[in-house]
């Protein structure tokens, strides 16, 4: 759980920007790419990563003022990451807009339980870290390239 703003901001930089490499090292013709017929493909992941933040911070009374439709992905990766770009801005000032260190303890109501707003932004990059890991082991399995978000990659060590 977050305490301060300014250390949602520090990590959400920093996570954000993680997400955001993984997104530029996925290729139109890769993006279809998945474990297994049927589950969440590279293009998926990566949209839902660029619309989840929307369900995140509605859970805390904050709107984006973006229109992310979770079901309207856009047809290309580029149109994708720069969609990315915005949101991941917009998350940045409607925080800092919006909470003080000391609102981030208020609890809201988040699918029936209680949570301190400062929990919902953890749960919020806790779950692009998540999905950022899943787009990893499919940039591998694409043959495409891993960028190093967590530290050096097998790629970037050779």
């Amino acid at each position: 759980m977050y305490r301060k703003v300014e250390d949602f901001i520090h990590e959400w930089e920093h996570n954000s920007s993680g997400t955001l490499s993984i997104i530029e090292a996925i290729s139109d013709e890769k993006k279809h790419q998945a474990i297994v017929e049927d589950h969440s493909t590279l293009e998926w992941l990566s949209w839902h990563l660029t619309t989840a933040p929307v369900f995140f911070l509605g859970q805390t009374g904050l709107s984006l003022n973006m229109d992310l439709n979770p079901k309207n992905i856009p047809t290309t990766i580029e149109e994708i990451k720069s969609t990315y770009q915005t949101m991941k801005k917009n998350v940045r000032k409607v925080v800092e807009e919006n909470f003080k260190d000391e609102t981030l303890v208020n609890k809201v109501n988040m699918l029936g339980n209680e949570t301190p707003i400062g929990a919902v932004l953890r749960m919020m990059v806790d779950h692009q870290t998540h999905h950022r890991a899943q787009m990893q082991v499919l940039l591998r399995q694409a043959g495409l390239p891993v960028p190093g978000v967590m530290g050096p990659t097998k790629e970037a060590s050779r």
